[in-house]
């Protein structure tokens, strides 16, 4: 079993900030399409980003002690960055689905499949991967600049190779996979 991942208190963050983001998020829909507390549902869901705040306070207390730096401490920027830059898109994602079925909502629509709207949506999401790989380098710069002494910093830096990774993959298989299955659908 890798020690790495089951001693790493951030790994513990991220699991809690996780559960965290889940429950506030249905506390708060379930505030306002169940018990009709618009302001307790609005305090509910404004306190999400609280959570993106406990992690980084995990990470900054786990590297000013001095701890190796591991792949948990660089997947908690990577979570980071997806949770800040995707977090109001799955909020409103839920908010749809409550209000269709507690509040009488129209059905939410589905993600457009093939030609240009399918292709603007691909675009769209890589939009926020971009937003969410630059949000996870800002906090990895700074935390090598202010935390981390030199090895912890090197062993930092190493999730930039990450991120590089992640964006061509998902650039191949998103947006220029649907620009060319777009493509195939107009010559048929």
């Amino acid at each position: 079993m890798n020690t790495e991942l089951t001693a790493s208190p951030v790994l513990w963050a991220i699991v809690g900030c996780e559960i965290g983001f889940w429950v506030l998020l249905l506390a708060g829909l379930s505030a306002r399409y169940l018990l009709h507390r618009r302001r307790l549902s609005t305090a509910l869901l404004v306190a999400v980003p609280a959570v993106d705040i406990a992690l980084v306070v995990a990470v900054v207390l786990d590297l000013a002690g001095g701890a190796q730096v591991t792949s948990v401490h660089r997947l908690a920027g990577i979570y980071l960055g997806v949770t800040v830059a995707f977090g109001n898109s799955v909020i409103g994602w839920a908010d749809a689905r409550f209000a269709h079925r507690f509040a009488g909502a129209p059905a939410p629509s589905k993600p457009p499949r093939g030609g240009r709207a399918a292709l603007r949506s691909e675009w769209i999401a890589f939009g926020r991967w971009l937003l969410a790989a630059t949000i996870c380098a800002a906090v990895i710069l700074g935390l090598s600049v202010t935390v981390a002494d030199a090895e912890q910093a090197a062993a930092l830096r190493q999730t930039f190779g990450i991120l590089g990774v992640v964006t061509v993959i998902w650039l191949l298989t998103g947006p220029v996979w649907e620009l060319f299955g777009a493509r195939d659908d107009q010559a048929g």
